[in-house]
């Protein structure tokens, strides 16, 4: 079953291996288009982000690589997993996004899928990809955070 935080949004699955592998920029809501079955598989807490990605077609954002595994219950009306889904965003967003996206290096990748007030929604993300070295820079900074984290509860534990 997908978990709901406090601030009403319904999470269904989020793409944590984003924050590793690209440098986010800017982050985005936005509608997705989806047909029965999918929005009732999403609901039971289904839903794969890991290779998701957005490119635009005839002025219009589509989501691909996001896999929605077909709905258990569903007859020959069932969907396919892997299909394109259509993203719903204002126009000014949209060609906002595109503009930027076109330049080398960068990409709009999903970082989570949620529920919000009973309709789906997709965050999506401005990224650049990370170098090999900004990926280590980040998983040291995140190391020393957490040696940190331990040091001062031992500290507090003995003197507190």
């Amino acid at each position: 079953m997908a978990t709901k935080p406090k601030d009403g949004r319904q999470l269904v699955a989020s793409n944590r291996k984003a924050r590793h592998e690209f440098h986010i920029l800017d982050t985005l809501e936005a509608g997705l288009v989806l047909t029965g079955t999918e929005v009732k598989s999403l609901r039971q807490g289904r839903a794969s982000l890991v290779d998701g990605y957005a490119t635009e077609y005839g002025g219009e954002l589509w989501l691909e690589g996001v896999h929605i595994p077909e709905y258990t219950q569903g007859t020959w009306t069932n969907h396919a997993a892997r299909r394109r889904r259509k993203l719903l965003l204002h126009r000014e967003e949209l060609e906002r996004l595109v503009a930027t996206a076109d330049q080398s290096g960068y990409t709009i990748v999903p970082l989570s899928l949620y529920f919000k007030d009973g309709r789906a929604k997709v965050e999506i993300a401005l990224a650049k990809g990370k170098k090999l070295h900004d990926k280590r820079q980040t998983m040291r900074e995140r190391q020393d955070r957490m040696e940190a984290e331990r040091a001062m509860s031992a500290h507090l534990r003995r003197h507190g």
